[in-house]
């Protein structure tokens, strides 16, 4: 195949470029990768555009989404090369998707409001996918989404359609009940993995009642332990040890320390 070297490329350009790395002269690693072999390279490069976006880098932004849109073009290519589909039906598909989806644009249907976009948005996703319950609704939500992410549009759904707590106290109430519950198992009394999976989601349910997002709080908090520990860490070894030679009392107070330190 020929490639001509520009100074500025375009789609047509990526579409030229992976179909070279994938032809009998092409790149070796190119030739051997499957949907399934870079399907964890997928993931890893869509969270990377995530922490573009978090830390408002548009110039990473940029790069990353090339990297996606790569991902995108490549498993194409794939199926192309098996007879499948090609990047035209791909962009036919979700051209047709965003019509449908979209009727108080491309169609006489009314949308005053975001709140009447996201409803009729819901309705029609269930007609397209054939859907006659809420159940059926859940069950199509990805399983190999974050299990915290993947909580939350359960919760989401259910919430639509009235099944809720009253209000936030009331759902604080029912983390609270399901730690007892986790206790009691933990004592003997029930079956201890069942019920740390129901705290797990009774506090995601929480948090997505109280309008806070679990994902982003957790990370916060991550963050924070990290500080935490590295004032732990930074006061073991002022006294020339390491932390794994000081007794827990010791750190402990180290952490205490840490947490009455401003910025910790």
């Amino acid at each position: 195949m020929e490639f001509e070297l520009k100074e500025i490329y375009n789609f047509e350009d990526l579409l030229n470029i992976v179909k070279i790395l994938r032809s009998e002269n092409g790149c070796p690693w190119d030739k051997e990768q499957t949907h399934h072999s870079i399907r964890n390279n997928f993931i890893e490069e869509v969270y990377e555009v995530v922490e573009a976006i978090d830390t408002d880098d548009v110039v990473l932004l940029k790069e990353e989404l090339g990297d996606v849109l790569l991902h995108v073009v490549f498993h194409a290519e794939l199926e192309t090369e098996n007879g499948g589909f090609d990047i035209n039906a791909v962009c036919d598909g979700i051209c047709k998707k965003l019509i449908f989806r979209h009727p108080h644009v491309f169609s006489n249907t009314l949308a005053n409001s975001t709140a009447d976009v996201l409803a009729n948005w819901e309705e029609l996703k269930s007609k397209e996918k054939g859907y006659s319950t809420i159940t059926e609704s859940m069950q199509n939500i990805a399983t190999t989404l974050p299990a915290t992410m993947r909580a939350t549009k359960l919760r989401n759904k259910a919430s639509k359609v009235g099944f809720d707590y009253e209000n936030g106290y009331d759902a604080l109430l029912k983390l609270q009940e399901e730690i007892g519950e986790v206790l009691e198992a933990y004592n003997g009394n029930g079956n201890l993995e069942e019920e740390l999976g129901d705290v797990y989601f009774a506090l995601i349910s929480a948090t997505t009642h109280l309008g806070i997002d679990a994902d982003k709080v957790l990370n916060n908090t991550c963050d924070k332990f990290i500080k935490r520990f590295g004032h732990v860490e930074a006061s073991a070894l002022k006294l020339g040890r390491h932390v794994k030679d000081l007794p827990i009392d010791t750190l402990e107070s180290f952490w205490q320390d840490a947490k009455n330190t401003p910025g910790k």
